[in-house]
């Protein structure tokens, strides 16, 4: 039997020379170069998927960059306001994104006066609602929030239902190009009102991974009756309101901005400041964060010497930030 020390110093020397080479390896390896994020596309159709809903597909000069179901574009209006619009067409077609947008306030109404042709600037994509791996799926859809389902459902590889919700069908796109047959369309003026939480999750069994995508009341139903433990995965349209939260203030350039309890830092500097850009007011886009030079803040999303306006509150009294 050979000698068990020696073997182990022969290891522990190989491992070394192992390290070493690593560490100058790395010393000459160059810096990862910055990914340019801002992608120049051209409209290349414009199609009413309702009265008050246009879809778009915007090409490229070559393959674009993979996404995956759940993934968004940050559109790039020309006005300069930017607006996130979910993907929803078929991630293999690298050639082309597509959106779906509703009319519901500024930058909608840009985006629907774009027509073929048109230039437009994009960066991502990017995904905060990623699609994972379940046993089976029921997709939530209200309205608009059928986008990023949309896109889920035809990349599903196991069991999955969807259920439609909106005023009238006539408010009810992109769901007729799904399987029918997985599908419940179910508009409000022909079933009394709004469904319950108990219609939304009707057949729903233990295992089924739920997607829901909508305005917060629905989203918020439908989370407060899944039984705890049991996957649920949402994307709101609208910020999530404020609960729970504490005054502070905010030193912006020296002038003190107080930021009531039921308000966000966003909503503050925005009254002494209006000209701030912001756009998803969720945490996630970017657009609003703002160096952070003094102070600590709770709940951000920023990461360290920013702040995420929209979303972080300060962990004391005030926060200085610069802008």
């Amino acid at each position: 039997m050979g000698d068990p020390g020696r073997t182990m110093r022969r290891v522990d020397a190989v491992v070394g020379l192992t390290a070493r080479l690593a560490v100058r390896s790395g010393r000459r390896r160059r810096p990862a170069p910055a990914v340019d994020r801002d992608l120049r596309l051209t409209v290349a159709e414009v199609r009413a998927e309702a009265p008050d809903v246009v879809g778009l597909t915007l090409a490229g000069p070559g393959p674009l960059p993979a996404w995956r179901p759940g993934a968004h574009l940050d559109l790039v209006l020309p006005s300069g306001l930017v607006r996130q619009y979910s993907l929803c067409g078929d991630p293999l077609r690298r050639s082309e994104y597509r959106i779906a947008v509703r009319r519901v306030g500024a930058g909608s109404t840009e985006v629907h006066g774009l027509r073929a042709g048109d230039p437009v600037t994009v960066r991502g994509p990017r995904n905060a609602f990623p699609f994972v791996a379940a046993e089976r799926y029921l997709f939530l859809a209200g309205g608009i929030g059928i986008t990023p389902l949309a896109a889920m459902a035809r990349a599903a590889t196991t069991d999955w239902r969807l259920v439609h919700v909106g005023r009238d069908r006539a408010s009810l796109p992109l769901s007729s190009g799904l399987d029918p047959a997985r599908v419940s369309l179910r508009p409000d003026n022909e079933h009394g009102g709004p469904a319950s939480a108990g219609e939304l999750l009707e057949g729903w069994t233990p295992g089924t991974a739920v997607y829901c995508c909508g305005p917060p009341p629905m989203i918020d139903v439908v989370r407060r009756a899944m039984l705890a433990g049991h996957p649920f995965h949402a994307e709101r349209f609208s910020p999530p309101p404020i609960r729970g939260g504490r005054p502070f203030v905010l030193d912006v350039d020296g002038v003190a901005v107080p930021v009531p309890a039921d308000r966000s830092a966003l909503d503050a500097v925005l009254t002494v400041r209006p000209e701030v850009p912001y756009s998803c007011r969720q945490g996630f886009c970017g657009t609003c964060h703002v160096p952070l030079l003094a102070g600590e803040t709770e709940h951000d999303t920023a990461g360290p010497g920013r702040i995420a306006l929209c979303v972080a509150r300060a962990a004391g009294e005030s926060v200085r930030i610069g802008l």
